[in-house]
């Protein structure tokens, strides 16, 4: 969740860190801070807040150095404070920068305060630096050190470290969080996310869990986890500037709701052909172990969870699979009963989410048939560790609160459920028609963009209310639960998704004249029942806000009713997030949120 960039270079070095801080700064916003070997010392600089605070703190005191590390904290151990952010030192020797969670650091802390170790941060993370410290008395190097240290931190870390006796290089090491470094020319980096070196580099190494690379302005060294020196496979990875910025719009939320015409287009682009999807999109030999499929296993977080959820709809419906969904932070807990030939489909935008990637990592120890990521990440650990992987190609998405990834994720996993299909030889009719839904959806997607005018009516009507219900009914339930979770993640508005059916079971308390009702409402045998359940919502003064193309049986006396563009009912969950996400965003913006970076959320949730 935090974010890692460290530079050895022959030029200076502070503006780099600090630009690639600022592309960063989605993962956590909490503090910052940067550590450079300046002469014969290591300035060290700390904010709390965001990067700008620090930016301008190095601007008064103009340290220069060649060789640095820098980062950007979301709050685990430790609230948001000057002195729990990174990077720590010990002993004005050791400076490190650190992602993840050591597992056993209470016990660390123990002995390590034991030998008089004084620790002046609330973090796990400090003891790295005290660590390292004790280990530089005994080792030759900052590299043996670091070798060392691994024996002893139990979880997942990225760390960079530097030692002031060492001013020519750093030292990385990687276990379970991401870590890449990239490679230039009398210069080379590292960071947690490719993104933030993009004006800087294409070509990548990926560490492995257990590396440790000693990173000079003129080579690179990679020593696996037998601290066997290794050639790591070197990627190109072209991520365009643009990308990372704003551009014209206000904020990343406004520019990624907008890019979803294209972003959907990038998903669908080569894998589907005629009237069927294409063999083997999910790798060779895909196509002929989806024709195995039984059961199917979903696990995911948050906005990816709501994905699945649709899915599951689908893979009923279209591919006619039973599907079990669960929470990636559950699923290892339950003790999860696996039926024979069930596939595992992981699914993370990051594809650095850590419950999702621990679900996975037990999956693999279990009897399925094989797994398979949906993910918006090539270089990510979900991506190279599932046996199968669609890459979604949304493109980064920088917004805490995710838009494009989800349109992506849910496009990805009707192709998902298409395969699944064709691999069995079930409904090719319904595929054809779904195909070519499917070649007119990102149109579809520009049409609702388009209802921005009318959205913007509602917004004033919900953003002086401290509550908000969702309602859908069937394959909408979801969208109603992602259509909530938006408006609470960036407006800090209390809201919450029923079944429409299940309103009359405790909700129907909470109506009255403060409690806006949004409801999704598309045409379809479920309209019907859907509006006897807004009726009564009208008769306790409730205000309705209906996304539908039912209007002639709603009759609404308060609130408003959007006219949807006509799409296959199959591909309207993915179309009818479109309102639900810039109703949100205009929410927020009247409300004065921090809308691309929400209070106590980061993007990536690289810690369990």
């Amino acid at each position: 969740m935090c974010g890692i960039i460290a530079a050895a270079t022959d030029r200076s070095v502070g503006k780099l860190l600090i630009k690639g801080l600022y592309k960063m700064e989605y993962r956590g916003y909490d503090s910052a801070g940067i550590a450079m070997h300046v002469d014969d010392q290591v300035a060290h600089l700390r904010t709390l807040g965001k990067v700008k605070l620090l930016e301008e703190r190095m601007k008064l005191e103009k340290p220069k150095g060649k060789i640095g590390i820098a980062h950007t904290r979301w709050a685990t151990h430790g609230e948001p404070s000057e002195l729990n952010a990174h990077p720590h030192q010990s002993n004005d020797r050791v400076f490190i920068v650190h992602n993840g969670i050591i597992e056993n650091y209470l016990s660390l802390k123990e002995e390590l305060t034991k030998e008089g170790y004084a620790f002046s941060s609330k973090t796990d993370s400090e003891l790295i630096a005290h660590l390292l410290d004790r280990n530089l008395k005994t080792y030759n190097s900052l590299l043996e050190a670091v070798q060392g240290l691994k024996d002893r931190l139990d979880g997942a870390y990225a760390i960079a470290a530097l030692d002031q006796n060492e001013p020519d290089n750093l030292v990385l090491v990687r276990n379970r969080s991401p870590l890449v470094i990239g490679l230039g020319k009398n210069e080379n980096f590292a960071a947690s996310d490719p993104l933030a070196l993009a004006e800087l580099t294409n070509k990548f190494l990926i560490m492995e869990d257990g590396d440790v690379a000693k990173v000079a302005p003129d080579s690179v060294e990679v020593f696996d986890a037998k601290n066997q020196l290794v050639n790591r496979e070197q990627l190109t990875i072209d991520i365009k500037a643009e990308a990372a910025s704003k551009g014209d719009f206000k904020h990343y939320m406004e520019k990624e709701i907008f890019e979803q015409p294209q972003a959907v287009l990038n998903t669908l682009d080569g894998r589907i052909g005629g009237e069927d999807v294409l063999e083997n999109i999910f790798g060779e030999g895909s196509s002929e172990l989806l024709a195995k499929v039984k059961r199917v296993q979903v696990v995911a977080c948050g906005t990816s969870l709501h994905a699945g959820r649709v899915a599951a709809n689908w893979f009923s419906a279209i591919a006619g699979l039973p599907t079990q969904m669960d929470y990636a932070s559950e699923y290892r807990y339950k003790n999860p009963y696996i039926d024979e030939d069930t596939l595992l489909v992981t699914i993370s935008q990051s594809g650095e989410t850590a419950d999702t990637l621990a679900a996975l990592r037990y999956a693999n120890d279990k009897d399925y048939l094989g797994s398979l990521a949906i993910c918006n990440v090539p270089t990510s650990s979900l991506a190279r560790e599932s046996d199968f992987l669609l890459l979604t190609n949304a493109g980064p998405e920088i917004g805490v609160a995710s838009t494009k990834a989800f349109t992506t994720q849910l496009t990805a996993l009707m192709l998902l459920t298409l395969s699944l299909a064709k691999a069995t030889g079930k409904n090719p009719r319904l595929r054809g028609r779904i195909i070519k839904a499917l070649r007119f959806l990102p149109e579809k997607i520009s049409e609702a963009l388009a209802l921005k005018p009318e959205i913007l009516e509602i917004a004033p009507e919900i953003a002086n209310k401290n509550n908000a219900l969702f309602l859908g009914r069937g394959i909408f339930y979801p969208i109603a639960k992602e259509g909530a979770l938006k408006l609470k993640e960036i407006s800090y508005i209390h809201a919450e998704a029923y079944p429409a059916g299940e309103l009359k079971h405790g909700p129907l308390a909470l109506i009255d004249g403060e409690m806006p009702v949004i409801a999704i409402a598309p045409e379809h045998e479920l309209a019907e029942k859907l509006v006897s359940n807004l009726e009564e919502v009208k008769a306790r003064g409730g205000a309705l806000y209906v996304f539908g193309n039912a209007e002639e049986r709603l009759g609404l006396t308060s609130g408003k009713y959007i006219n949807m563009p006509d799409c296959d009912f199959l591909l309207t969950p993915i179309l009818y997030s479109i309102p639900l996400q810039i109703l949100s965003y205009e929410v927020a913006l009247l409300r004065g949120t921090d809308i691309d970076q929400p209070r106590n959320l980061a993007k990536s949730v690289t810690v369990e």
